[in-house]
């Protein structure tokens, strides 16, 4: 439990880190994304960028589990 806590604290960490290069990364404008934009209104939804961050995660975790 106590190593499951650590390595979830340093991650937030890391996560807090990065947070202002975040725009840099292409996340939330992949090719697949969906977004609609009209007068008024703006609609975004990043399916393909969802995808990708379910993968990187699962991978993540199954290499720890390991």
């Amino acid at each position: 439990m106590q190593r499951t806590l650590i390595v979830i604290g340093l991650v937030i960490a890391a996560i807090g880190l990065a947070w202002p290069w975040r725009r840099r990364l292409p996340l939330g404008r992949l090719p697949g994304d969906i977004h609609v934009v009209r007068e008024g209104f703006s609609f975004s939804f990043p399916v393909v960028t969802c995808i990708v961050i379910s993968i990187v995660i699962s991978l993540i975790l199954w290499i720890f589990r390991r």
